[in-house]
Parts: C-alpha cells; structure tokens; sequence
C-alpha cells in the first residue's frame, strides 16, 4: 500500500495539477484510450479540475464496449446450443447484442458460466467430457496471453471439447483509425499503461511521426495520470510528436517478450469489426491456422443472421471522442446500467458508465468544488 499511497497523494496530485495549468496556453485534446484511466479521471475529479485547461477525449479503450453486437449474437446462439457451455467473463453477460444479452440467453435455458481466467474454461472443459466448452475471448493485448495459454494447456492435456470464440483486439491500429478521421480534434495520446506492459511501446515512433502528434504512456492512478496529460501538454506546447513512457515502474520498450512471444505461437493479425468503429485494418487477432481445431468459428461454422446492427445507441460517437456520454439524448433516460442500450454503459471500463457514476452532479454545485474534494480526499 506504500507506493499505491505516493500516486494518490493529494498534495502531490495538486501540484502537478497546478503545473498543467502553467504550462497550457490553450485548451489541448488529450484522449486517453484506456476505459481504466477513464473511470480514474472521472472518479478523482480530474476532469472537471482540468475544465478549460486540457479537453479530455475518451477513447475506444474499453474491449467489451467494442466487441459487435453479432459477436454477441454468436455467444447466445452457442450458449443455446444443446450440449454447449458457454464460458464468460462476468462484464459480458449484460452487454446486448442484436437479440438480447448472454444473460438474456441463460434466462431461457442457455448454459454460460462465469469464469475468471481463460483457465477456468479449460478446467470447466475438463469436468464436463460430454459437453463442448466454449470460452468466449474478449480483451485487448493486455488478456491475450492466458487465452493462447488455455489453448496450449488444452492441446497438452488432449481436450477435444473445449474450443475459443475470439474477439480479441489490438489497440494501436484503433488510435490510427482516430488520427486519420478528417475530423479527429485529439492533439495527443495517453497509451494504456497495461496493454504497454504487454506489447511494448516501440511501434508509436512511427505512430507519432505520421499523425504529427505526441503520445504519452502512463497508468491508472491519479498521480499516474496527471503526470502524463503535464508531459502531454509539454509536448505539445514544445510542439515535440514523440513517445514518452511515463509509466516506467511497469512499462519497458520492447514489453514483455514471454508474452508477445506466447500470443504470436498461436495468434496472427487481422481486420476484425469494432462495435461502433466498423472494420479496423489489423484491429484484431485470429487463430492461426495450425490451431483452428480450437476456434469456435471454424468447429461449429455459420451462424444464423449475426451480422450488422447496433441499435440506436451512439456508442461509436462515444468511443471515438466524439461526443461525451451526458451528449447522448439517451444517457441516464432511455440508457442506464439496469437498461443498456449500449456497452459503454454496462461495461466496468465504459464511458457512458463512468459518467452515470460520478459526473452526475446535483445542480448548482460550481466547476471544480467536487473535483476538489476529491482530490483532497484521497
């Protein structure tokens, strides 16, 4: 708890609050992409402390908020299935899809289970030889090595039932489908600290060189956080476009070998759908070819009209940065936590969920009176 304490302090975070504030001569657009820092930003009131200093974007940086709805659809034709579990993690079992949520299938008979680790789902597979195990992979770089791990695990130990429906993806190739929209506004990136830890950070230089803009890596925790948009701003007001890893008690540049090297033994690159983002070139992962025998694709083949379709909800103007959730005519009326229209709102890393939870302020309370307190309660 010594060092969670030092990036939470709020002396410490104050004074790097008030450097922001001298090094800005104008209102930057930072986005950060993670869904982690974005509940973290909202939660400790640095958002509204930094009103009319540095625009905040929120990025696509939630995995479950990006996972398509006919994905979705996919998982609860399966959970359906007779003989087939469907293994989930917990976030997933409320998110809608085009017909309903995993939850609204297990309400009529489906059989998905909660896990908490890909593992679980081999073990799951395990006890239960008569039925096929299906784990449902959502993450971004951050989570692929333990599902290329469960597959390997599951190959060793001869399991012929278990199989992966996969809707893993990569994070950088988000950020360059947002830097070259002709309307993008951010300025500079915050990296997500964690999919850093994994992946590294070495690929931004080119990022950095073709988009003209600085990207800063950094983590979750207040003083983590403040200390990358001040390095962001710096850059920016320096006019430097390069990368800066704020975030060195965690984050190397080349990442973690063991990791990368697990996730390429069984994981290859490819164009893969974002809900709300549309097909991102190289935006996701695939099964290798050597390894199909485990992808759920390929084990159980069509599926009946999952394609397409995303409701009403705005979520692609939300995880883009396009609008702040509270600009949605839905949030908190039509879309709530007990009533998503969208995984934003849902989801624990969601946009739309952090600001359903802490920036709905009782009226008449002046900017920055609850980003104060907070900050001062650390």
């Amino acid at each position: 708890m010594k060092y969670l304490d030092e990036f939470r302090d709020p002396a410490l975070a104050q004074g790097i609050l008030g450097r922001i504030r001298h090094t800005a001569t104008r209102p930057w657009a930072i986005m950060e992409v993670c869904g982690g820092q974005t509940h973290s930003l909202l939660r400790h009131g640095i958002e509204q402390e930094l009103t009319g200093v540095v625009e905040l974007l929120h990025g696509p940086g939630c995995p479950v908020c990006v996972t398509p709805a006919a994905q979705i659809d996919i998982a609860c034709q399966l959970a359906l299935r007779p003989g087939v579990i469907l293994a989930s993690f917990g976030d997933m079992l409320r998110v809608p899809g085009n017909r309903g949520s995993l939850l609204n299938a297990k309400g009529q008979g489906g059989r998905v289970r909660l896990v908490y680790s890909p593992l679980d789902a081999v073990e799951l597979a395990k006890q239960n030889p008569t039925d096929e195990v299906v784990f449902f992979a959502v993450g971004f770089e951050t989570t692929v090595p333990t599902t290329a791990l469960a597959v390997l695990q599951a190959d060793r130990l001869g399991l012929t039932n278990f199989c992966v429906l996969t809707a893993h993806v990569r994070v950088q190739p988000a950020m360059e489908a947002i830097a070259s929209d002709p309307a993008c506004r951010v300025n500079g990136f915050l990296a997500a600290g964690h999919v850093c830890t994994v992946a590294g950070f070495e690929t931004y230089d080119e990022f950095t060189a073709r988009y003209n803009m600085p990207v800063v890596v950094t983590g979750f925790e207040p003083v983590d956080l403040l200390e990358g948009i001040h390095e962001c701003v710096r850059l920016l007001e320096a006019g430097s476009n390069v990368v800066v890893n704020q975030y060195e008690r965690s984050v190397r540049s080349a990442g973690n070998e063991t990791a990368r090297q697990l996730i390429d033994r069984v994981y290859q690159i490819a164009d893969r759908p974002w809900r709300g983002l549309g097909v991102i070139p190289r935006g996701g992962l695939v099964m290798r070819p050597e390894w199909s025998r485990f992808d759920a694709t390929t084990r159980f083949g069509e599926f009946a009209d999952c394609v397409g379709g995303e409701h009403d909800c705005r979520s692609g103007d939300v995880l883009s940065g396009r609008i702040r959730p509270p600009e949605c005519a839905q949030f908190g009326i039509g879309c709530t936590p007990e009533t998503p229209m969208g995984a934003p709102m849902v989801s624990s890393e969601g946009a739309c969920a952090a600001y359903y939870r802490y920036a709905r302020q009782p009226a008449g309370l002046e900017s920055g009176t609850v980003a104060e307190s907070r900050l001062g309660g650390l």
